[in-house]
């Protein structure tokens, strides 16, 4: 097996090996995004400043990926892949030894923002990459394995960070998933190969893109989906620990179940993704709906709100996975500069719904975040309805 950006042969058990680490970056990059969501409580309690007042963690740091996550790949865009990922990760160790010695809440932003600023370039590449090291007739294969390990930081990561930080404190969380990156560093120094950038484009293309009403409504509903989503679940935790009066042990059980519903979702989206995505999404943003709407009323009972977030992370991934594939082929010469404002619109998303979730916490109250939520999901199904009606090729 030649591949097509190096001279040497490799062989398929290498490309496969080449591509699950890609898989385990992803799980190590989207595990410290998660992460603080289990911790809120912890961090806030440190630093004696309220929930609300912790959240600025998520909402600062969705909105840095937002606004560099083209920047920054436009101005990385001729850098050779490999060592552009290596750099992207050795400030990520670097911001996660801060985060573990942060003296005080600001230091801990601040550590935040270089973690967000790796964040902003990884997901600009990381789906080129994977498709470029792929054995031959295996991008979809690729694709999905970068999806899974998304899905696994919720499934483990998020948990596993939970479970560490109630042991050992918050802190040694935030130290442990610096240590396995750098693991993850060595293994991509030695495995992956030379990757010379592809990229041709420039600023001047994103007017272009631009011009695509069908993109134009993608992007916007990946906005309201997730700022619907984040709304609600950024304040998870102490949702269930304080109106739902859920033990701590019950509270991770509940997010392991969210995180591994993601491969449920994973899993349909391979069997039915190619032919039914329009209903895939428009399933999924109803199922979320009814999930949001309904959160209040499960949370007391432990059985009911199992199944309420099995569904709603079932339905999460498949419409990340949905609308990921819908966006990609909307021009396949600029899948880097696609992916780059997917992920921005998908932190600006976060951030927003954060801030909304914030505020519905500190002025109305903590009860209420899953009602402001199934609002805003609400808006993302009219203009899913919306998207039918007016793009034809959404009904094909």
């Amino acid at each position: 097996m030649i591949n097509n950006y190096e001279a040497e042969p490799v062989s398929r058990r290498t490309q496969y090996i080449q591509v699950i680490l890609m898989g385990i970056s992803a799980f190590v990059m989207n595990t410290t995004e998660f992460v603080p969501v289990a911790l809120l409580s912890d961090i806030a309690q440190d630093f004696s400043i309220t929930t609300a007042e912790t959240g600025w963690m998520l909402t600062l740091y969705a909105w840095i990926v937002a606004a560099m996550s083209l920047p920054l790949m436009l101005l990385t865009s001729k850098f050779e892949r490999k060592r552009l990922l290596l750099g992207i990760f050795a400030l990520f160790i670097v911001s996660h030894v801060l985060s573990v010695v942060a003296w005080s809440f600001n230091v801990l932003l601040i550590s935040r923002v270089g973690i967000a600023f790796s964040h902003a370039i990884f997901w600009s590449i990381t789906a080129a990459i994977a498709i470029r090291i792929a054995p031959e007739g295996k991008k979809a294969f690729a694709l999905s394995v970068v999806a899974t390990g998304t899905s696994l930081a919720m499934v483990l990561g998020v948990p596993l960070g939970r479970i560490i930080g109630q042991l050992y404190g918050w802190r040694t969380t935030f130290g442990g998933i610096g240590f396995v990156a750098l693991v993850v560093f060595v293994l991509q120094a030695r495995l992956l190969p030379t990757l010379p950038s592809m990229f041709k484009g420039s600023f001047r293309k994103v007017p272009e893109l631009l011009k695509n009403p069908l993109l134009v409504c993608l992007y916007l509903l990946i906005f309201t989906v997730f700022t619907a989503h984040y709304t609600a679940y950024s304040y998870i935790e102490p949702f269930m620990r304080e109106i739902g009066a859920i033990s701590e042990n019950y509270a991770t059980f509940i997010l392991l179940l969210f995180g591994g519903a993601g491969i449920i979702g994973s899993v349909l989206f391979s069997r039915w993704g190619d032919r039914h995505s329009t209903l895939l999404m428009l399933a999924s943003i109803i199922i979320m709906l009814v999930s949001m709407t309904t959160l209040l009323v499960t949370v007391n009972s432990i059985w009911v709100l199992s199944l309420n977030a099995t569904l709603w992370g079932t339905a999460l991934m498949l419409l990340i996975i949905s609308m990921q594939a819908k966006v990609l082929m909307v021009d396949l010469h600029a899948q880097d500069m696609l992916m780059s404002m997917f992920s921005g619109i998908i932190n600006l998303g976060i951030g927003t719904g954060a801030l909304f979730g914030g505020y519905a916490v500190t002025h109305i109250s903590l009860s209420s975040v899953g009602y402001v939520g199934a609002a805003i999901s609400l808006m993302a199904l009219l203009l899913m309805l919306f998207m039918i009606k007016r793009f034809p090729v959404l009904r094909a």
